[in-house]
């Protein structure tokens, strides 16, 4: 059984580049920077940064389009005087395929 499902080809995003997942619970951007390493983070800090996708990449970093607040990629946590983090999700590449946790994009269910 597999824990991950394929999203696309590694070269469907160009190098500093981003592209949006859309889930049941939100949208979620999957960054490929220059030297090759994918991370994938949610697209928006509610009210505070987003469209992340759209935001300039520098190293492991991104910048949010909006606020110009700075989030680190592997983290998800905002830089410098900035205050806040977005949730990252487990995403690897297997064979030029870029696969994400399938928990990333499953609907959670609650208990009843």
């Amino acid at each position: 059984m597999s824990n991950f499902i394929d999203i696309g080809s590694i070269n469907d995003i160009p190098l500093r580049g981003a592209r949006v997942v859309r889930t049941h619970d939100g949208d979620i951007a999957v960054f490929r920077t220059a030297t090759n390493n994918v991370y994938a983070l949610d697209e928006y800090l509610p009210g505070k940064a987003g469209p992340l996708s759209n935001g300039i990449q520098h190293d492991e970093k991104v910048t949010d389009p909006m606020y110009n607040w700075v989030f680190d990629l592997a983290t998800g946590e905002a830089q410098g005087a900035d205050k806040g983090k977005v949730t990252t999700y487990e995403v690897k590449c297997k064979n030029g395929r870029i696969l994400i946790s399938a928990a990333a994009v499953s609907r959670s269910v609650a208990a009843e």
